[in-house]
């Protein structure tokens, strides 16, 4: 694949031209207070002490949007105290939360680690437990889905609006298993690092560090004019055969636009991009990125990269976790 978005210059200057809704921020405010006025505490169950000693971990339920039962891995070092730093982690596009040996890196170097399952997904190349809610659709389980579209014509309806919403209660989930002490981030790759960038400005100042792998879910109106693949091309293949809906649906979209979202971020952000990346164009990245308003932030830029999650990376995210989120041991 060529290079084939605005050149490196100009991607580090370039800002998105989509209109902010009016009163954002009091919205998402009151959908979230919504979610956490029917929440119940978490439900942790301990999960093959058997094969699992060092690292506890935990089959875990918590409440999302409308009080939605979410699934989730909670995974913690067996020395764990309130002061231990943990990290909630999202799923790309398609996935569930999997199974707790593909999560063991960050407990076993001392963090603790709530994986959230990914409402109605989890039916592709990674297996998940959590439904849609009956809003979308009453489904009761993991899905192969495609739900870029689902309830599109209504920030109120859209499937992303109940997912952000998850995404934050599972902070509050953290907050609530690990002690209101602990230090805590977020991280996640493509439709996880948009998770991760929405909760770390949802969430403020409790996020102290956000980790967001090639993101997805940014500057939608330019991603669906120029991603040739999906996941973005669900938008206007939709679109091209509902033509009445196109005023509605790039309206819903501001509303869950990291691009946009990006602008309240206070942690300390570590942001990776492929200029190759035909899933996520790198303008896009670059648009989130150029909006956080953190001091402390970092783009990785791979120029002959994909879509992917980059092994050569990983050590990088380590060390800035040590640096801005340390963990004993």
């Amino acid at each position: 694949m060529p290079w084939y978005d605005l050149p490196l210059d100009q991607l580090r200057e370039y800002r998105t031209s989509t209109v902010e809704p009016a009163g954002l921020d009091d919205w998402w405010r009151g959908k979230v207070q919504q979610a956490r006025d029917v929440a119940q505490a978490p439900r942790p169950v301990r999960y093959r002490e058997d094969l699992y000693q060092s690292i506890e971990v935990h089959d875990t339920q918590f409440s999302g949007a409308g009080g939605d039962l979410i699934r989730a891995w909670y995974l913690r070092p067996a020395n764990a105290t309130g002061r231990t730093p943990h990290l909630v982690k999202f799923i790309g596009y398609g996935g569930g939360r999997s199974l707790p040996n593909d999560h063991l890196m960050l407990p076993a170097l001392g963090y603790g680690l709530l994986v959230m399952d990914t409402r109605g997904q989890g039916g592709r190349w990674s297996p998940g437990a959590t439904g849609d809610s009956p809003a979308g659709g009453g489904v009761a389980g993991p899905e192969n889905s495609t739900v870029m579209t689902r309830g599109i014509a209504s920030p109120e309806t859209y499937y992303y609006t109940r997912l952000f919403t998850d995404a934050v209660l599972a902070v509050d989930a953290v907050r609530a298993l690990a002690g209101p002490d602990a230090p805590l981030g977020v991280t996640g790759v493509s439709q996880g690092g948009g998770l991760a960038i929405a909760t770390a400005a949802l969430h403020g100042d409790a996020i102290r560090v956000c980790h967001a792998d090639v993101p997805f879910l940014c500057d939608f109106q330019r991603a669906i004019t120029l991603a040739p693949k999906p996941p973005y091309t669900e938008i206007p293949e939709f679109l091209d055969r509902n033509v009445d809906l196109i005023d509605a649906a790039l309206d819903t979209l501001r509303y869950v636009d990291c691009a946009l979202l990006a602008r309240r971020v206070t942690a300390s952000t570590l942001v990776s991009v492929g200029l190759m990346d035909i899933t996520c164009p790198p303008s896009t990245v670059f648009a989130a990125y150029n909006e956080i308003p953190a001091t402390d932030k970092e783009i990785a830029v791979f120029p002959y990269s994909g879509h992917d999650s980059y092994p050569s990376h990983v050590e990088r995210q380590l060390a800035h976790l040590r640096e801005h989120l340390p963990a004993a041991g």
